[in-house]
């Protein structure tokens, strides 16, 4: 696990460069408008809404001692949560809506990288947009289920310190998850990706936690981050199927 995890971030290495060699960088101008743009709804939204629901939070203490600290803490916990929960949905919106044009792009560097590619699945731009929907659908969903016990927890001295851990591994194998299938679209079907990613849960991690770093750097980590996470998650899953190719093809179970 530990070794996945820090090929996955070791691939980032030589994506920028990889990218420039094919001239990649036209391809992804839509989905950095598109990463740029769901970033500034997402913060407008988080903005406005974090004052209400710590006005909500404060509604909780009944008592009037300690009122105003308990209010200013109820604040900053409603705009963390609100912030929290924007960046998970702005993730998952710009990997669905970006699906048409990063499976192009991942397939354009596996036949750089192995030649002639055998793929399994001929997919147009509606399947592949309704893939990319599909998947992080699903990966919302999980990704929420998981945040809120763990979020919960924080509120417990010491177990808080862990669970900020396990809450920041929770983003990055999603994100990681969302790169990952712009390549495995060409291979499996969508339960087979699924098993495949879990598999290589490392990989995913590792990819999704420069995912998630990228994102705090302001304007130029929403522009490039999906440009490096793609490639460099590519390269790695490229790698992985190429290893355990079969004559039958690729069996997501290995």
């Amino acid at each position: 696990m530990i070794k996945n995890i820090i090929s996955g971030i070791q691939a980032y290495f030589g994506a920028f460069s990889l990218i420039s060699k094919l001239k990649l960088w036209k391809y992804f101008a839509i989905p950095m408008l598109i990463s740029v743009l769901i970033a500034i709804l997402v913060a407008v939204l988080a903005y406005s809404l974090s004052d209400n629901i710590g006005y909500y939070i404060s509604k909780i203490w009944v008592w009037e001692w300690g009122k105003e600290t308990f209010t200013a803490i109820s604040n900053i916990i409603g705009g963390l949560f609100v912030v929290l929960i924007a960046l998970i949905l702005y993730k998952h919106i710009i990997m669905a809506l970006s699906a048409p044009f990063m499976s192009p792009v991942s397939e354009k560097i596996e036949t750089h990288l192995i030649g002639k590619i055998h793929t399994h699945r001929s997919t147009s731009f509606s399947q592949q947009l309704w893939r990319g929907i599909r998947i992080n659908i699903r990966n919302l969903g999980m990704e929420l289920l998981l945040t809120i016990p763990i979020l919960l927890l924080g509120f417990i001295p010491i177990i808080g310190i862990f669970s900020t851990v396990l809450l920041f591994l929770v983003q990055a194998y999603y994100s990681g998850f969302g790169n990952m299938d712009y390549t495995l679209e060409r291979h499996f079907k969508y339960s087979e990706s699924v098993q495949f990613v879990r598999k290589h849960r490392g990989l995913a991690i590792g990819n999704g936690i420069i995912f998630m770093l990228f994102l705090l750097i302001p304007v130029i980590g929403v522009i490039l981050v999906l440009p490096l996470s793609v490639t460099a998650a590519t390269l790695k899953t490229v790698e992985i199927l190429n290893l355990r190719k079969d004559p039958q093809g690729f069996n997501p179970d290995l």
